[in-house]
C-alpha cells in the first residue's frame, strides 16, 4: 500500500456551522491558539490589537477574521480553510459563516466533512438557523455532529440551560436520522477556552471529553459504501512529439476508489471497456493510485474518449442517465420553477438541464414534506426531477458523496444557483415526527 494510504486515517476533515455571533471564529482561534498551530508574531499582533479595542486579553477571533473588509461588517464571508494538529491527530477545518444567505458556503465546507461542530450560542439555544445546518449536515450524509452549546460562563444554572438545550438537540438530530453514538454535546467557553483544549472547573456537572479530546479520539469514518474507481477526464494529453510519437493520456484527479495497472475499466457514457496499461504523475509512474490523487492513465486501447467522460471500475460502474430525482438545495435569489432551464455540472462535464416537476419540498423546521411546491426558494432544500441534454454517469449520493453531487449554474451569468445530490437524500432523513406525514 502507498504511504498516502496508511497516514489517512491521520487526517480529519471537520467544518464548523452555527448562526452569527454565536462564537465560531473564537472557536476556530481558540482551537488554532491551544493546538500552538500559530505563530507568536501573530499571537503578538492579535494581542496588540485587542489591547487596542480596551480588550484585557486577545481576541482570538482576530485569527481568522483576516479579512479588513469581514472585521468591518462583523461577519465571515466565506469558506475559510484552517489546518491544525495535535500529537494524535492532523485536521483540516472548513471554517462557514453564519449569515442565512451564506448557506451555500455550509453547504461547500461540509460536503467532505467527515465531523461538524455545530455552535449554538447557550442564551438562545436550539434557533431556526441551528435546525437549517442541521437538516443540510444530513442531506450531506455528515458521518459525526458535535453541538458546541458555547457561552456558557454566560447564563445562570448552566446545568440546567445545557441539559435542556442537549436534548432538545438530541430529538432533532434523531429525527434527521442521526444515531446517539454519532452526536455528542459539549459546554465551552471559547472566549475563556472552558472544555476547548483543557477541563473547566466552572461546569462540573459535565463529565465527558473535551473537544479537543473528542475530536483526537472520533473514529475516522470515510463514505459509508466503497465504490470502485471514478476517473472525471479532465483533459486529454496528446504531445505528439518525435519521443512520444503515440502517447495519449487521460488526466484528472480521481474522485473515488483506486486505480491499478491492468484494471478493467469502461468509458462512460460511451459504455467502452478496456484496461489501465499506465499510471503517470508528475514524481514518476505510479502501480496504483487512491482517491484524491491528481494522475495520467494510459489505456490499452485507443479509444474515444474526452473531457466530461468518466473512467470507472468496470465491476460497479453507474449507468448514465438523462433523466433523474434529485435532492436540491436552492442557492440563488430568484425562485427555482419548474421548466427552468440550466446547465448541469457533474464531475468535468457540463450539460444542458431542464427541471421538471418540483416534487415535494422538505421543511426544516417542522421536519415535514410539502408535496408538489411551485417554487424552490432560497436556501430552501426540495426534491426535483431532471433532464439532462447529455447522459451524465453519475453515482446516487447516499452511495458516494463525489460521484453523486452536481451543480445548477446559470446558462447566462454563470453564477452557482443550487447544489444538488442524485437520488432521494430525503427519504433517509427520520420524518416520522412530523404530524403532516402520518
Amino acid at each position: 500500500m502507498s504511504s498516502i494510504h496508511h497516514h489517512a486515517p491521520d487526517l480529519l476533515r471537520i467544518a464548523t456551522a452555527g448562526s452569527v455571533d454565536d462564537g465560531k471564529s473564537t472557536l476556530v482561534g481558540r482551537l488554532l491558539y491551544d493546538t500552538k498551530s500559530v505563530l507568536a508574531d501573530q499571537i503578538d499582533a492579535v494581542t496588540k490589537a485587542s489591547v487596542d479595542r480596551g480588550l484585557e486579553g486577545p481576541d482570538l477571533s482576530l485569527l481568522v477574521d483576516g479579512l479588513r473588509a469581514e472585521r468591518e461588517q462583523g461577519i465571515t464571508i466565506d469558506v475559510a480553510y484552517r489546518y491544525f494538529a495535535t500529537p494524535a491527530r492532523s485536521f483540516v477545518l472548513a471554517d462557514t459563516p453564519g449569515h442565512v444567505q451564506y448557506t451555500r458556503n455550509t453547504v461547500s465546507g461540509a460536503s467532505t466533512a467527515q465531523l461538524v461542530i455545530l455552535l449554538v450560542d447557550a442564551r438562545n439555544g436550539v434557533v431556526s438557523q441551528t435546525r437549517r445546518h442541521a437538516a443540510v449536515m444530513a442531506l450531506l450524509g455528515v458521518p459525526q455532529l458535535v453541538l458546541a452549546v458555547n457561552k456558557i460562563d454566560l447564563v445562570e444554572d448552566a446545568a440546567s440551560v445545557y441539559a435542556e438545550i442537549s436534548a432538545e438537540f438530541a430529538e432533532l438530530t434523531r429525527s434527521l436520522g442521526w444515531s446517539a453514538e454519532q452526536v455528542i454535546s459539549i459546554p465551552v467557553s471559547a472566549l475563556n477556552g472552558d472544555n476547548v483544549a483543557t477541563r473547566s472547573e466552572n461546569t462540573s456537572f459535565y463529565d465527558g471529553p473535551t473537544l479537543i479530546e473528542h475530536l483526537e479520539t472520533v473514529p475516522n469514518l470515510t463514505d459509508r459504501k466503497q465504490v470502485g474507481l471514478r476517473f472525471p477526464v479532465q483533459y486529454v494529453i496528446r504531445p505528439r512529439t518525435p519521443e512520444f510519437p503515440d502517447y495519449r493520456g487521460y488526466a484528472g484527479q480521481i474522485a473515488a476508489g483506486r486505480v491499478s495497472v491492468g484494471d478493467e475499466v469502461v468509458i462512460l457514457p460511451s459504455g467502452t471497456r478496456t484496461t489501465v496499461s499506465q499510471i503517470d504523475t508528475a514524481d514518476g509512474q505510479l502501480a496504483t493510485a487512491h482517491t484524491g490523487r491528481s494522475v495520467t492513465i494510459l489505456l490499452s486501447d485507443d479509444v474515444d474518449a474526452s473531457r466530461g467522460d468518466l473512467i470507472a471500475s468496470a465491476v460497479d460502474a453507474p449507468e448514465p442517465v438523462q433523466q433523474f430525482s434529485a435532492t436540491v438545495c436552492w442557492l440563488a435569489e430568484k425562485a427555482l420553477r419548474p421548466g427552468a432551464r440550466l446547465l448541469l455540472k457533474h464531475g468535468t462535464k457540463t450539460t444542458q438541464a431542464i427541471v421538471g416537476s418540483l416534487e415535494v419540498l422538505f421543511d426544516e423546521q417542522n421536519l415535514s414534506l410539502v408535496d408538489a411546491p411551485d417554487t424552490v426558494e432560497l436556501n430552501q432544500i426540495g426534491r426535483i426531477a431532471i433532464q439532462t441534454a447529455e447522459p451524465i454517469a453519475a453515482d446516487d449520493y447516499q452511495v458516494n458523496r463525489e460521484s453523486g453531487s452536481f451543480l445548477l449554474i446559470d446558462p447566462q451569468g454563470g453564477n452557482t444557483l443550487g447544489a444538488g445530490l442524485v437520488g432521494d437524500a430525503l427519504e433517509n432523513l427520520h420524518l416520522t415526527a412530523a404530524p403532516e406525514l402520518v
